[in-house]
């Protein structure tokens, strides 16, 4: 069956960095979109960004220019660069997968990770 690990959440400081990866095993990973969601306490989860098959990458407005997800299609495993960190980043953070194209909808994927806890401290 389809796994997803997430690993690399902690706590830092505002304007500080932190990377997140996810490793994939169970599915064809280079035919599958890799995103990385995200959900604060009280709220819903929230796209944070996501690559296609072919590498083509999407960001919300709210990380855009901060952020940036990559993939190895030869480790099967998806990063987030997560720098100049602000307290509202403060969630936990789960990776997805769905087959070719991602999407901003959390409905439209069925396999995920069990989340990393990022913190940012004012």
């Amino acid at each position: 069956q389809v796994q997803l690990v997430e690993s690399g959440g902690g706590l830092v400081q505002a304007g500080a960095s932190l990377r997140l990866s996810c490793a994939a095993s169970g599915l064809p990973f280079s035919r599958h979109a890799m995103a990385w969601f995200r959900q604060a306490p009280g709220k819903e989860h929230e796209f944070v960004a996501g690559i296609n098959w072919s590498g083509t990458t999407y960001y919300s407005d709210s990380v855009k220019g901060r952020f940036t997800i990559s993939r190895d299609n030869a480790k099967n495993t998806v990063s987030l660069q997560m720098n100049s960190l602000k307290p509202d980043d403060t969630a936990v953070y789960y990776c997805t997968a769905r087959q070719m194209y991602i999407s901003r909808r959390e409905s439209e994927y069925a396999d995920w990770g069990q989340g990393t806890q990022v913190t940012v401290s004012s």
